[in-house]
């Protein structure tokens, strides 16, 4: 299609005060108030009177740009679109948690309107949603979600650059264990049954709370209650595990039928917020338990209590459920543990 069959689009203004652009594409007369066509959120009206006009102004560049590059064409780019959002959808219907969720899903929301708006997304858009950061921690942490979604649609054949940015280095978080754990679970157990139950398979069974526990059924555990087997569609790692349960928890368990939540005591769980109510109300109602202790404090315990016991990073990696070692030793390197003893040290032998 022939350049000049498209004009630049035009600042209007109507007599009520809103604000619009007026352009001819194929001899076609358009008026747009808005970039939804261009899968744009910009709405000028919806600001301050005396930015309007400004706004305006951009949605004339992002209008015409979307054309141009779009080889002089308002209709998008549906199959590339219908693709993104069939991987998309897939990735996010995962077992994930709402917070893990809901950041992913903001970050494909941006994805997809850069893909509806150029065509295709390359990696200097990949890293500007990082690099907007300037905390090291906010990010990495970005960095870290966008390359999750990347690779993901890349992993599904869909055509989308790299991200060419490094992670930078940042202050570790020191995660000190409880002190009196078993007074802390007597204290939560008066206040609720379910959240002590949820922190003792926390401490003691190292599960991660809002997924793992959360979705547990009866059908999980073994007849004699010695053993936890976890599928692969409700761990973080993706991989099938089988958990010991200590003596201390079995006494307190009594089998239901298999099919049901083990909290709820029938097929549908509680909600992904539960847990985190809870613990919320309970601190309240416990002013000296410290601020930096939550449910996840648990599972740092008791993974400080089973290296210590065992020292072994091979037996910690298996009852975390990590991918591999390295997720452990760095892991590890954010707990009150030491890693050397004194006898490891270099020695000088006496004369």
């Amino acid at each position: 299609m022939p350049n000049n069959s498209l004009s630049y689009p035009k600042v209007c203004k109507r007599k009520d005060g809103k604000y619009f652009i007026d352009f001819k594409l194929d001899n076609k007369r358009y008026r747009l108030f808005s970039g939804n066509i261009i899968g744009s959120s910009l709405n000028p009206n919806t600001y301050p009177v005396k930015l309007r006009y400004s706004k305006t102004q951009e949605l004339a560049k992002a209008v015409y740009d979307f054309i141009v590059t779009n080889k002089y064409s308002l209709a998008k780019n549906n199959t590339a679109v219908s693709n993104f959002d069939s991987i998309m959808n897939q990735k996010l219907s995962q077992p994930l948690s709402l917070k893990y969720r809901n950041e992913l899903k903001r970050i494909s929301c941006l994805l997809r309107k850069e893909l509806i708006k150029k065509g295709k997304i390359k990696s200097s858009f990949i890293d500007s949603l990082s690099l907007r950061y300037n905390n090291n921690t906010s990010y990495n942490t970005t960095r870290r979600h966008v390359n999750v979604l990347v690779n993901y649609l890349q992993q599904n054949n869909f055509d989308i650059d790299q991200s060419k940015l490094k992670t930078r280095k940042q202050q570790e978080i020191l995660h000190r264990p409880i002190k009196d754990i078993a007074s802390l679970l007597n204290r939560i157990k008066i206040f609720n049954e379910n959240l002590h139950l949820c922190c003792l398979l926390t401490y003691g069974c190292l599960l991660r709370p809002h997924q793992e526990i959360r979705l547990l059924k009866w059908s999980s555990f073994s007849d004699d209650l010695k053993y936890i087997n976890l599928s692969g569609g409700n761990v973080k790692s993706r991989r099938n595990r089988i958990v010991p349960v200590p003596l201390y928890i079995r006494e307190i368990l009594i089998k239901g039928d298999g099919k049901n939540n083990i909290f709820s005591n029938n097929q549908k769980p509680y909600n992904k917020s539960y847990f985190s109510v809870l613990w919320r109300r309970f601190k309240r109602l416990n002013l000296d338990v410290g601020t930096n202790v939550t449910i996840y404090s648990f599972r740092h315990s008791g993974a400080i209590d089973i290296f210590k016991r065992t020292g072994s990073i091979t037996k910690l990696q298996k009852a975390m459920g990590h991918s591999s070692i390295n997720v452990s030793l760095t892991y590890l390197r954010g707990l009150e543990v030491p890693e050397l003893t004194e006898g490891d040290m270099p020695s000088i032998e006496t004369i």
